[in-house]
């Protein structure tokens, strides 16, 4: 029985795990939910799982235990927990993964933001803790558990799939007048905003590349990104006799969610159960100028720890100020590209000096705004 605290429980990969530790009352349980800012659904939470402890990051409230700035870290340190699965959203999440490795739990990541600023720092603490890191993005996850079956000394590429976004087949030229209205209209998942419209754009994609060779310690050029309209092959390898093996399933978040804190067991499913004599699968190449940030998250990751975390750092502004309605869908490329001109870091050596490169980022994707 594993006990679980979900952080960003509020969110699209918050309540999935919540149904998860529903549907498998024998493996799970929840051991407390955190949110920053969605008091009500929170609340809502509190009043359905009454002996679960709940904090709200944001601010003070005398409705929950545990509430106010600061007060995350040590509702994550002191909550009885084995595992933590980690959905906040954005570069707010490095910390808290941080303060779950250094609690002696293990860590199931939804954030990638925790392994492209600091990915081989993160590597090290859980490894000084003896504690797991868990992906829970579906190609990672993918990628975990084929790595973990046939080893990685047996792997010379992974294969990263994509749905393309919402402007797949739209014309490159009229990229320039989409709304934020039109990049929410993903074709195939159900995710927040932030994460819908980097599909648009594949700065999602461009993020799991970073990732991908973080976690899996491999070179650029051994991760390859393919456009699966489908989104039925989340990832795949290939082996060194040249053999591809993949993880093909419904595209449901909840499969990798159990997969991560089931692990090491496999546990019995079917809400990802997948009919191949219903289903087609098809591949194609990304089109350099329909997804300039994925070019831009290669060229990242040759130049450096630094720069992953510019990369970051300066599309989570871009997208906000699209959002917005501050700029146009095309400029969020455009001012990561003038943001990575900027000299950051080879080596990031602490957390630090990762929030240091994030907060130099931001500073100069608002000038550029």
């Amino acid at each position: 029985m594993k006990r679980t605290l979900v952080l960003g429980s509020t969110g699209s990969i918050g309540i999935q795990t919540i149904d998860i530790i529903s549907r498998h009352p024998d493996n799970f349980v929840l051991a407390g939910l955190h949110a920053d800012r969605n008091r009500e659904k929170l609340l809502e939470f509190s009043k359905s799982y009454p002996a679960i402890p709940c904090c709200l990051g944001s601010k003070t409230d005398n409705a929950f235990k545990h509430s106010g700035p600061g007060s995350l870290k040590n509702f994550i340190e002191n909550t009885k927990a084995d595992i933590v699965l980690n959905a906040i959203a954005g570069s707010a999440g490095l910390l808290p993964s941080v303060w779950a490795l250094n609690s002696g739990k293990d860590l199931a990541l939804a954030n990638k933001e925790t392994i492209v600023m600091a990915g081989r720092l993160i590597m090290d603490i859980a490894r000084q803790n003896g504690k797991k890191l868990l992906p829970v993005d579906s190609e990672h996850s993918a990628l975990f558990n084929l790595i973990e079956r046939f080893g990685k000394n047996n792997i010379q590429e992974l294969i990263i799939t994509a749905s393309g976004g919402a402007f797949r087949n739209d014309p490159v030229s009229s990229l320039k007048d989409k709304t934020p209205l039109e990049a929410l209209k993903h074709p195939t998942w159900n995710m927040g905003p932030k994460i819908t419209i980097d599909s648009a754009s594949m700065a999602n994609k461009g993020l799991e590349v970073i990732e991908a060779a973080r976690l899996f310690e491999m070179n650029a050029a051994e991760i390859k990104v393919l456009i699966h309209p489908e989104s039925r092959v989340h990832s795949l390898v290939r082996s060194m006799d040249g053999s591809l093996y993949a993880q093909i399933s419904k595209p449901d978040m909840r499969l990798a969610i159990l997969n991560a804190l089931s692990w090491p067991l496999v546990l019995k499913e079917s809400l990802a159960n997948l009919d191949l004599t219903d289903s087609s699968l098809n591949f194609f190449k990304p089109e350099p100028e329909r997804y300039p940030l994925l070019g831009l998250a290669y060229e990242a990751l040759a130049l450096g720890e630094g720069f992953c975390c510019a990369y970051n750092a300066a599309n989570e502004v871009a997208v906000e100020a699209f959002i917005k309605g501050k700029i146009r869908f095309v400029d969020i490329s455009r001012i990561v590209e003038l943001t990575l001109g900027t000299r950051f870091p080879e080596n990031i050596d602490s957390i630090e000096e990762a929030m240091e490169s994030d907060k130099l980022a931001r500073a100069l994707a608002v000038k550029e705004i």
